[in-house]
C-alpha cells in the first residue's frame, strides 16, 4: 500500500509539474537567449486561450504575405467586445510588440506578462496582476510585422546583443511600419487602424529596441508631453503617469530616462534633446487622437535578458499606474474627445509643425558612460569608443517646443470625388464623411502651389516633397455627386488637419497623394510659340518687362530655349488653370456647411 501511494504521489507531482512547464515561454525555456518564430509564438497564445476563459485569439488582418495578424485579448469576463468591456467600467489598453521584429523584448515580455495574469502561479506578483483587470483589459498584438518576423536569422541587428536570431525590421514591402501611420500603404497598417478605431484604447504602448549612443539605461521612454497632445493628457501624462512609472522602475532595479537625441549624433556631452515626434509614428499617431501612447526603447548593447526583463517591469508599472487611474484617464479622454468635437476647438490655430528651443535648457543628471572621440587608422573618420566605467553626466536637455507652422482650420474640407483614393484613405482612419447627394457649387479657400521640390531619392517607397509653398486663394468650384464633406469637429480632428493641411507633419501632400496636381498635362510646338511669343512681348511691355528680368535673374532660365518658350505658354490663356490647384477645398463658415445637401 505505502509503495502505491508513493507511485500516486510522484504521478501526481509529475503532473503538476508538467503543467506547470506547459506555460513556460520559449524564451524562458532557451535561458532567456531566444526568441519564438511566428508559428510558435500564434501556437503559444492559442494554447493559452485554449486554456484560459479570460483569454481570447482574435486575427485582425492578413499580412502581405497571408499571415494573420493575431491579437490576444485578457478580460475578467473573457469579452472582447470594447463596447461591452467598457459598460463593465473597465478601460482598454493596446500593448504592441514587433512592429521591428528584430526589436523582440515586448513579444517576449508581453507573452509572460499575459501566462501571469492569465494563470497566477499562487499568491504574490502574479496573483496581483489578476486583479489589474478589475480596472483594465488588454489588448496585446504580440508581432505586428507578420512577414518580417519570419525574415528570421542571427545577421538582422548588427548593433543589438541578442537574441541568438530576430526578425526583419519591416515588412516583405520593404516598407517601415513605424513610418506608415498616417499613409497607411501597407495592408497591415490599414488592419491596424480598423482595429484602433473599432478599439480606441485609452492607453497605447508600443516595445522598441534602440539604437545610439552606449549608457547605462537599459530602458528609456517617451510620450508626447512636448506640445502636439491634449493639454488635459499633457498634464497627466507629466505629472502622474511618468513620475510613477520611473519610481516604480526604480525600484524593480531598472532606472529609466526620457528618449534622447544627442545634439551631435553620439556624443552625449553635446547636450540631449526631445522634439515633438511626427504622426507618421506610432505614439505620436495616438497622442493626436487623445490617447497617450508610451514608446518603450530598450538599449541594444544590454544582454537580452536584462532587455526582457526591463520591458515586463515597465509593462507591469505602466498597468498598475493605469489600474489606479482607469476612471480618471477616462474622465480626461472625455473631455479631450469633446474638445475637439466642439466649436472652440477652431477658434485657435492648430500647431502642424514644432520645434525645439536651442536657447533654452534644463540641466539634468545621465547616467553615461566614459568615451572618448578618436581617429580611425581603417576609415580616417572620427568614432566614440565607449568604456564600461560609468559616468554620472550633468548634461543640458532641450525640451521646450514652439509651434512654427500653424494654420486656422476650416469647419470642413470637402475632397472631389474622383481623388476616390484618398477618401478612403480617410475612412481607414475612422474619419466621419458624408457625401454630396448632387453636384454643387461651393465656395472653397484652398491653396495654389508654387516651387514644389521632391526628394530625389525613394522614401517609404515615395519620393516626398521637401518644400510645399503655396499661396491662400478663394474660388467657387462644383463639387459632383459623392464628394466627400469632412468635418473637422470630431474625435479625429487633429489627425484630419495632419492628412489634409498640406503643411501638417506628414500631410498626404508630403507623402504624393496629390503629385498629379503639379503636372503639365499640355505643351505647344515651338513653331506655334515663336510667333505667339513674338505677339505677346511686342503687345505688352510689362510682360516685356518682367521676361527681361526673368532673364537677367536666372541664368538656366535664359540659357534654355525650351524654357523660355514654356514661360511664354504659362503667360498664355492657353495654360492649365488646374494646374497646381490644391484638389481639396476648405470650407470656412458653418453656414455654409449646413447649406450642403448631403447624406
Amino acid at each position: 500500500m505505502k509503495y502505491f501511494l508513493i507511485l500516486y504521489l510522484a504521478a501526481w507531482s509529475s503532473l503538476l509539474t508538467t503543467g506547470q512547464n506547459s506555460w513556460t515561454t520559449w524564451y524562458e525555456k532557451s535561458g532567456c537567449l531566444e526568441t519564438p518564430r511566428f508559428d510558435e509564438t500564434i501556437d503559444f497564445c492559442r494554447k493559452m486561450a485554449d486554456a484560459s476563459p479570460i483569454l481570447t485569439l482574435s486575427s485582425f488582418g492578413v499580412s502581405a504575405q497571408g499571415r494573420d495578424l493575431a491579437s490576444l485579448v485578457a478580460d475578467k469576463d473573457g469579452l472582447s467586445d470594447p463596447q461591452r468591456i467598457r459598460d463593465k467600467g473597465r478601460i482598454v489598453v493596446l500593448i504592441q510588440a514587433c512592429i521591428h521584429p528584430g526589436e523582440s523584448e515586448g513579444k517576449d515580455a508581453g507573452l509572460m506578462l499575459m501566462r501571469d495574469i492569465a494563470f497566477p502561479a499562487g499568491a504574490g506578483t502574479s496573483a496581483s496582476l489578476a486583479k489589474l483587470l478589475d480596472h483594465i483589459s488588454i489588448l496585446f498584438i504580440p508581432i505586428f510585422n507578420a512577414d518580417g518576423h519570419e525574415r528570421f536569422g542571427p545577421y538582422n541587428r548588427i548593433n543589438q546583443n541578442g537574441p541568438e536570431e530576430m526578425g526583419w525590421r519591416v515588412t516583405a514591402n520593404n516598407l517601415n511600419l513605424n513610418r506608415d501611420f498616417l499613409k497607411a500603404d501597407t495592408p497591415e497598417m490599414r488592419a491596424w487602424l480598423t482595429l484602433f478605431n473599432n478599439w480606441l484604447p485609452e492607453f497605447f504602448i508600443d516595445t522598441h529596441t534602440t539604437d545610439g549612443a552606449d549608457y547605462e539605461y537599459a530602458l528609456t521612454y517617451l510620450i508626447e508631453i512636448f506640445g502636439n497632445m491634449d493639454e488635459g493628457l499633457t498634464r497627466w501624462s507629466k505629472e502622474t503617469f511618468i513620475p510613477q512609472m520611473e519610481k516604480g522602475l526604480e525600484k524593480s532595479g531598472y532606472p529609466v530616462f526620457p528618449y534622447v537625441d544627442f545634439r551631435n549624433w553620439h556624443d552625449p556631452r553635446s547636450g540631449l534633446i526631445s522634439e515633438v515626434a511626427p504622426p507618421m509614428l506610432s505614439q505620436a499617431y495616438t497622442a493626436l487622437r487623445n490617447r497617450p501612447g508610451l514608446l518603450i526603447e530598450t538599449h541594444m548593447l544590454k544582454p537580452y535578458k536584462v532587455r526582457v526583463g526591463a520591458t515586463y517591469e515597465c509593462l507591469v508599472s505602466s498597468l498598475q499606474i493605469l489600474a489606479d487611474e482607469a476612471a480618471k484617464l477616462s474622465k480626461l479622454e472625455k473631455q479631450a474627445d469633446d474638445y475637439v468635437s466642439g466649436p472652440d476647438f477652431l477658434k485657435k490655430q492648430f500647431p502642424l509643425q514644432f520645434q525645439t528651443f536651442e536657447n533654452d535648457s534644463t540641466m539634468v543628471a545621465f547616467r553615461g558612460y566614459e568615451y572618448k572621440l578618436e581617429k580611425s587608422a581603417i576609415s580616417g573618420g572620427s568614432w566614440f569608443n565607449y568604456s564600461n566605467k560609468p559616468e554620472l553626466m550633468e548634461l543640458p536637455w532641450f525640451n521646450k517646443s514652439q509651434p512654427v507652422v500653424s494654420v486656422n482650420l476650416p469647419v470642413a474640407y470637402i475632397i472631389p470625388v474622383e481623388w476616390a483614393k484618398v477618401i478612403s484613405l480617410l475612412e481607414n482612419h475612422g474619419i466621419r464623411i458624408t457625401r454630396l447627394k448632387t453636384p454643387q457649387k461651393v465656395t472653397v479657400s484652398t491653396y495654389r502651389f508654387k516651387n514644389p521640390k521632391w526628394q530625389a531619392n525613394p522614401y517609404e517607397g515615395r519620393h516626398p516633397l521637401t518644400q510645399i509653398e503655396y499661396d491662400p486663394i478663394t474660388e467657387e468650384r462644383t463639387f459632383q455627386a459623392g464628394s466627400a464633406v469632412v468635418e473637422v469637429s470630431q474625435q479625429a480632428a487633429r489627425i484630419i488637419a495632419h492628412l489634409l493641411e498640406p503643411k501638417g507633419n506628414g500631410s498626404l501632400v508630403y507623402w504624393g497623394f496629390f503629385d498629379a496636381v503639379f503636372e503639365q498635362k499640355e505643351y505647344a510646338e515651338n513653331y506655334v510659340l515663336e510667333k505667339m511669343a513674338a505677339s505677346m512681348l511686342a503687345g505688352d511691355a510689362a510682360l516685356k518687362k518682367e521676361f527681361e528680368a526673368k532673364k537677367a535673374g536666372d541664368s538656366t532660365f535664359a540659357a534654355n530655349p525650351q524654357q523660355i518658350l514654356n514661360w511664354f505658354y504659362t503667360k498664355s490663356p492657353y495654360i492649365d488653370q488646374r494646374k497646381n490647384i490644391y484638389p481639396v477645398g476648405r470650407i470656412m463658415e458653418r453656414e455654409q456647411l449646413n447649406a450642403l445637401s448631403r447624406e
